[in-house]
């Protein structure tokens, strides 16, 4: 039987979508004007700690459980050897009936993971120059080959994830809008990097479990640039989402990501203050909203 329209524009970027992927992206546009989901992020540092937290103090979950993949050394706050354990939350928190959404703060592909900072020379927040740019996006180069390898250790860790049938709403490179992180501020060098990442995740490894995020940084901060310059296109995206930490929630950001989207669902994908029901009575079609970590503990 052939698909409506609106079915069909429902139906996940990736042909090949695995049907858990379809079935989440399925309800995701059926809860968009219908309320928000809640959602609560954890550092790999400390596990699930805070998604616990709030289902001992409330007496359910979060629907929404997010956690980072990392990119520091060893033990520290974002290390990289949390990633099993990130992925085990997951399977754990899929059973109890939730929504998995990861991300990663990927480290620049001229350096290694295991002492990368947040600052400095090499740090999350430092910035490749034209020739790197332009051999990264070159096959066979040192970095390309580099960042492969670091894009092949993640598929390893979403691939446990596909063969246990659990889908994930994916949101790789965020905040790219703004100027801190070295895939950022550029806008041909991010839709480039994007849609490689994208072709690496679902045609070479078939990691068809994903839901591809758009997760960009509120307007309206210093050094952020306007949402459309740096979308890929809607070939590669299943969802839009800003992160809002300036507790403004202002209508701007709803009204350019759903015009941005064309009728993709739209969600915050990284809060600070929680939105207030009224704010979301006002701006009813946000899908979720995930605190980060710790700023669960200065919500009222």
């Amino acid at each position: 039987m052939a698909l409506s329209i609106d079915a069909m524009s429902q139906q996940p970027v990736n042909q090949d979508a695995s049907p858990e992927a379809k079935e989440l992206l399925k309800f995701i546009y059926a809860q968009s004007g219908n309320g928000t989901l809640t959602g609560q992020h954890s550092y790999p540092l400390y596990s699930d700690i805070y998604m616990e937290r709030v289902e001992n103090f409330t007496g359910s979950h979060p629907v929404v459980f997010g956690q980072d993949f990392g990119y520091s050394k060893a033990n520290s706050l974002d290390g990289i050897n949390f990633r099993q354990r990130t992925i085990d939350n997951a399977i754990k928190w899929h059973q109890k009936g939730a929504i998995i959404t990861l991300m990663w703060h990927a480290v620049p592909p001229n350096c290694k993971e295991n002492f990368t900072i947040w600052k400095g020379e090499h740090g999350i927040q430092s910035k490749l120059s034209d020739k790197e740019w332009a051999d990264l996006f070159t096959e066979g180069t040192e970095i390309n080959n580099n960042w492969k390898s670091q894009v092949d250790v993640i598929a390893f860790y979403l691939r446990q994830l596909r063969d246990e049938h659990i889908p994930v709403i994916w949101r790789p490179y965020h905040e790219m809008n703004g100027d801190w992180f070295w895939w950022g501020y550029n806008p041909d060098n991010y839709r480039k990097l994007y849609r490689m990442l994208y072709d690496r995740l679902t045609n070479y490894h078939k990691i068809n479990n994903l839901l591809w995020v758009f997760n960009a940084n509120e307007l309206g901060s210093v050094n952020v640039k306007p949402y459309d310059d740096f979308y890929p296109g809607d070939n590669y995206i299943d969802i839009l989402a800003t992160d809002i930490y300036s507790s403004e929630y202002k209508g701007k950001d709803y009204d350019l990501l759903l015009k941005l989207g064309k009728g993709k669902p739209i969600a915050w994908g990284e809060v600070g203050k929680l939105p207030t029901p009224d704010i979301i009575k006002q701006q009813p079609k946000w899908v979720w909203f995930m605190c980060w970590s710790e700023f669960i503990d200065s919500n009222d």
